[in-house]
């Protein structure tokens, strides 16, 4: 009954009446023999309003496709990800190195912490004495890095106040140089995916 009354509020917010006429006939029809129908057709009724939702979305919300090449754009769109956190940004990238401070350091808002975590297999050797020196000259942007165990990390992924997961098809430091990139934004599957790399994080080693 609370995802029923979540479902109404969603398409009310719409102003579509008629959305709103027809979730009003499906949630009817869930008191009916007919209910698993009158279910489908609440769902078709969502998928529209999302198809609505998704045309007049920002960019930044529906996730960006870089062609090779374009670097600039790649890091527009990051920077855009990264500069809407409020409380904390993780990024997770088996492959980071110094570029990652030196491209999107500054791009989260000052004060907000950022987390990297890594893999100890595969980590670059420049990006220890960066983070050093990043704490040093900017210690209104606090930066942590841990290192997860040998091969333990595939994924590159960008979360955000722990509530807005991304994923990213190419390390950082390589978006978009040699081959397309993308970010999108997750979903369905979100929460997650927050809640696995939050624990990985926690039993991540701390970086020297």
């Amino acid at each position: 009954m609370r995802w029923v009354g979540q479902v109404s509020a969603v398409i009310a917010d719409t102003k579509n009446l008629l959305l709103q006429a027809e979730i009003s006939i499906a949630i009817d029809g869930l008191q009916h023999p007919g209910r698993a129908d009158s279910f489908q057709k609440i769902m078709i009724t969502l998928y529209k309003a999302l198809g609505e939702a998704e045309l007049i979305a920002p960019a930044d919300a529906k996730g960006s496709f870089v062609p090779v090449g374009n670097t600039f754009d790649a890091f527009s769109a990051v920077s855009k990800i990264l500069g809407s956190a409020r409380h904390d940004v993780l990024l997770v990238d088996p492959y980071l190195d110094d570029s990652v401070l030196v491209d999107f350091g500054g791009c989260a808002p000052e004060g907000v912490p950022v987390r990297l975590l890594t893999d100890e297999a595969t980590v670059k050797p420049s990006l220890a004495p960066a983070v050093a020196r990043w704490k040093v000259q900017y210690p209104s942007r606090p930066v942590e890095v841990r290192l997860s165990p040998a091969r333990t990390l595939h994924d590159r992924a960008i979360f955000i106040d722990n509530a807005i997961a991304w994923t990213v098809t190419q390390s950082l430091k390589d978006l978009a140089k040699r081959s397309p990139a993308e970010l999108v934004r997750v979903d369905d599957t979100a929460s997650l995916k927050i809640s696995a790399y939050d624990a990985l994080w926690h039993a991540a080693q701390l970086c020297p």
